[in-house]
């Protein structure tokens, strides 16, 4: 039995593949008649000729519904087809339209009822003579294997088509399902990198506009210099914005594609950070090439986080960050800072997004990232591999 239910494969017919194949229908029925037993009919059995023609048009109506009911229209016409020569094409139609389903049970029972229906016509015929209808029965029986096979390679051909399209269907289904989680993948990456950047450039703007907020006295210099930091950091932090928000729109924007920050970095980054105020004290042991440049990336995001954290939770303490490591042996990044004891500045928001995202893109290295507090410190240590 196939896996496939026939139903499934089955085209839907329009009227002009409807039309031609009940003109061959009635074609083959009045061939059959007209040269066979028709005029015999006529001069010497009227009410068989009449019947015969009754017989034709019952089994068209019948083969209408083959779609519906293909076990039982197959039976009906072959069996009119018995006695009524007219009725030949119809029954035709129906075997060659349940051979198309390739299901062995229908095929051997309505063949075998096929086979009692051609002995019956070669022996009720009276225009045969005695030594024609063994010839008769032979062509008639090579025809019925002829037709069951062509229905059946037409089923095949159909069932293969349906096969194909659903392959297709599925496959499109697929790729659309993997179209959709690359575009969550993306969007969570941007995600990602707008929380690194953005938190960090934000939080140097919050920290000097709190500087010139709380210091009303400040000399003239220092307050202008606070201001050009304000304005550099918020023009790249709306730079930064609006490179995210052009990629989740499809832009195609020349920044888009800039270069990532990376381990060669990290001096304008402490460097940014000290002339927001920040005492930062930068230890790099690492060779003066440096680490690969997806482990250098990882490693500046880690720092900028480090940075970030320690501004919003401990701005007036020392931040000692220390990178340590070799080819073969891995690289170590170690960010302390003391915890802050009691203060009367209102703290900045937080995602608590920062470390979950760090952790995630030291998974996709293979490194691991681990924070606690040590010793009234908090320690943030990102382990990378370094192969050789």
């Amino acid at each position: 039995m196939n896996q496939v239910d026939p139903a499934a494969y089955q085209p839907p017919l329009r009227w002009p593949s409807q039309l031609w194949r009940y003109a061959a229908v009635v074609l083959i029925g009045a061939v059959v008649w007209l040269a066979g037993v028709a005029e015999w009919q006529a001069q010497h059995a009227p009410l068989w000729f009449w019947l015969d023609l009754a017989g034709g048009l019952l089994a068209l109506g019948l083969v209408t519904q083959r779609r519906r009911w293909p076990v039982a229209v197959a039976a009906l016409t072959t069996a009119i087809a018995a006695v009524s020569f007219t009725a030949a094409g119809p029954a035709a139609l129906a075997g060659v339209s349940l051979a198309t389903r390739r299901r062995w049970p229908e095929i051997i029972g309505v063949g075998s009822l096929v086979l009692v229906q051609t002995t019956v016509v070669v022996f009720i015929d009276p225009t045969l003579r005695d030594d024609e209808w063994q010839i008769v029965l032979a062509l008639s029986l090579l025809m019925m294997v002829t037709l069951f096979a062509v229905g059946m390679y037409i089923g095949s051909r159909r069932e293969l088509l349906y096969t194909l399209r659903e392959r297709a269907r599925v496959a499109e289904a697929e790729q659309a399902g993997r179209v959709a989680q690359a575009r969550i993948a993306e969007r969570a990456r941007i995600a990602r990198e707008m929380h690194d950047v953005l938190a960090h450039r934000i939080s140097m703007v919050a920290m000097h506009a709190g500087a010139l907020a709380y210091r009303t006295n400040l000399p003239a210099d220092d307050v202008r210099s606070a201001a050009e930091v304000i304005r550099d950091n918020a023009h790249l932090a709306l730079t930064d914005l609006r490179e995210v928000l052009g990629i989740l729109r499809g832009a195609e924007l020349d920044t888009a594609d800039r270069p990532q920050p990376s381990w060669r970095d990290l001096p304008d980054l402490v460097n940014g950070a000290r002339s927001a105020g920040m005492r930062v004290a930068l230890t790099d042991e690492l060779t003066p090439h440096g680490p690969p440049e997806r482990m250098g990336r990882t490693a500046y995001r880690v720092v900028q986080e480090a940075l970030t954290n320690a501004h919003k939770h401990a701005p007036d303490t020392m931040v000692s960050v220390t990178l340590r490591g070799e080819s073969g042996d891995g690289i170590v990044i170690e960010a302390r800072n003391p915890l802050r004891v009691g203060t009367t500045r209102q703290a900045l928001p937080t995602s608590g997004l920062g470390l979950v995202g760090l952790s995630e893109r030291a998974g996709l290295v293979g490194g691991t990232l681990s924070h606690r507090v040590s010793a009234d410190e908090f320690v943030l240590t990102l382990a990378l591999p370094w192969p050789t």
